[in-house]
């Protein structure tokens, strides 16, 4: 469908689309959909995925969810110029009627959008169906510079492990790239290391998401806020973009969502570290 609508195919993170051109892009789809909904963003989603979706947008386009230096406030970042830009610009998105609503998980793979906003856990699926006609490509760049979304699930050792050194060893053994393949096929997300994904057939140079792959190592994927506030902001990002989807004021959502961040964060002094805790009780009780 994008070749037939004359549609440029970025291949790379510095080939991304820009806001002006992605715009003009659903517009061409749209000319040739019968409905003129072309775009799925995975709207059938719950939580978490609306963040990880779309805050990305607003960190191209300057903004963020958090001011990340000091981590105690959102103020002039999730509502700052950037940040109103992108969300008006998803906004405009729904208000041109382009977004499937996709009630039934298969916008997509039913054939009746040209474009779906995703992940790679999407790609088995999405390949079974559309075959060698299945492309990627990396978001829309809304400002100088393309980001990405990353995150996913990690292993550890506690600090109340009885046996630290055999826990040590078990994570030697799943970092080994045989390992890191049998989880990544079995959970879908990209090899966590180099040498995993040079034996990948699906992330090595010439595989089909070879662009994860290029995202990470290149520097475009940016995590989210690294907080234990981050519950709260995302909860915050997540109402804003609901009323925000459905016509609200871009501006007034976002200040809502800064409000309610930054009171938590007052409200918890920051979050500062447990060893910053821990020495203040003791002067504190050193007072008295």
């Amino acid at each position: 469908e994008l070749e037939r609508a004359g549609v440029r195919i970025p291949a790379t993170p510095r080939a991304a689309w820009s806001a002006t051109r992605f715009d003009r892009v659903l517009a061409a789809l749209a000319r040739h959909d019968p409905d003129g909904k072309v775009l799925d963003l995975k709207l059938n989603y719950p939580g978490e995925w609306l963040t990880y979706a779309f805050s990305p947008l607003i960190e191209s386009a300057g903004g963020d969810l958090l001011d990340r230096r000091t981590e105690r406030t959102a103020q002039g970042f999730l509502n700052g110029p950037g940040a109103v830009f992108a969300m008006e610009q998803v906004q405009s998105w729904f208000r041109k009627g382009y977004v499937d609503p996709n009630l039934d998980g298969a916008a997509f793979t039913g054939g009746r959008v040209a474009l779906a906003w995703g992940g790679h856990w999407n790609y088995p699926r999405y390949h079974r169906a559309l075959g060698r006609d299945l492309v990627l490509m990396p978001l829309p760049r809304f400002g100088p510079r393309l980001v990405t979304d990353s995150g996913s699930w990690n292993w550890g050792i506690t600090i109340a492990c009885r046996h630290p050194r055999l826990a040590a060893r078990f994570l030697e053994f799943l970092l080994r790239p045989r390992q890191i393949l049998a989880m990544t096929e079995a959970n879908g997300a990209v090899p966590a290391t180099r040498a995993a994904l040079a034996r990948s057939p699906l992330y090595r140079p010439g595989g089909p998401l070879r662009l994860f792959a290029l995202q990470l190592e290149e520097g475009y994927a940016k995590p989210r806020p690294r907080t234990p506030a981050y519950p709260v902001i995302s909860s915050a990002f997540q109402q804003a973009f609901r009323v925000i989807r459905n016509g609200a004021n871009v501006r007034v959502a976002l200040d809502r969502a800064v409000t309610t961040i930054d009171r938590d964060l007052r409200d918890n002094d920051g979050y500062p570290p447990i060893a910053v805790v821990r020495s203040r009780r003791r002067t504190a009780a050193g007072a008295r």
